[in-house]
């Protein structure tokens, strides 16, 4: 089992033996924020499922910082069989980067982010909205190391409505979050394998329109419980019952 008390850095690729150096913003991270010496331990990920515990030979900090790394053991963690696609529609302010968050750390292996209609954040194509999807990956990649995942999510272009359906018909199984809705998700059959899409809505509720496309293409509207969560929370909540229900956490 691997150490899950040392820090993650991420790397294009991880050797499976010998040396290897860290650099570029995850070195200065090293050196600079987390201030490792020679001697201590990390471990270096590409994000895909491999990794490796390393012992940090040098460090240099400041502009061009580097950490000299050798590899002491490397192993690679395979995804789970059943996948979790997460919808997440677009919501203002910085909610929408605390339910990548939280979804990151709960175990979501993709994040869809959705162009709701009740959406009031917009992401319009152009300089605007390719920051706000940077900050969202940016968001997924920190959260991944915080929580020592072998794997970041992929967190996608937007997509509207219509695009999503097109997704949901794909999936083993597809649910959309609804607090009024009679089904709860402890009533589904639910898959072991393939690609499970779970969809939440804006504050302001899926429409009537998107639930019936949704529904057209094959998904399930469900509740997860009597209270009503914000769209920040719900995922992580969900994606906490989807361990416990199905075999990701076995």
């Amino acid at each position: 089992m691997p150490d899950t008390t040392l820090p993650v850095f991420l790397a294009e690729t991880v050797p499976t033996s010998g040396h290897t150096v860290l650099d570029g913003e995850e070195a200065r991270h090293a050196a600079t924020v987390r201030r490792l010496r020679a001697g201590e331990r990390l471990v270096l990920s590409d994000g895909a499922g491999t990794m490796a515990r390393c012992v940090v030979e040098a460090v240099r900090a400041g502009r061009d910082a580097s950490v000299t790394l050798t590899v002491e053991h490397h192993w690679t963690e395979e995804p789970p069989a059943l996948r979790v696609l997460v919808a997440q529609a677009l919501a203002k302010g910085d909610r929408g980067e605390l339910a990548v968050e939280l979804a990151t750390e709960a175990g979501a292996d993709a994040i869809v982010p959705w162009r709701a209609a009740r959406s009031i954040a917009r992401w319009e194509d152009g300089a605007r909205g390719d920051k706000a999807l940077a900050r969202w990956r940016g968001t997924a990649r920190a959260a991944a190391k915080q929580a020592r995942r072998a794997h970041v999510p992929d967190v996608t272009d937007p997509v509207g409505t219509p695009e999503l359906a097109e997704l949901a018909a794909t999936t083993a199984l597809a649910v959309v979050l609804e607090s009024d809705v009679p089904d709860r998700l402890t009533d589904l059959d639910l898959p072991t394998t393939g690609d499970l899409l779970l969809v939440v809505g804006p504050e302001g509720g899926v429409t009537d329109e998107e639930l019936a496309t949704l529904t057209a293409a094959g998904a399930r509207p469900v509740r997860l419980g009597p209270t009503v969560l914000r769209t920040s929370t719900a995922a992580a909540v969900a994606l906490g019952a989807l361990g416990a229900l199905t075999v990701r956490w076995r």
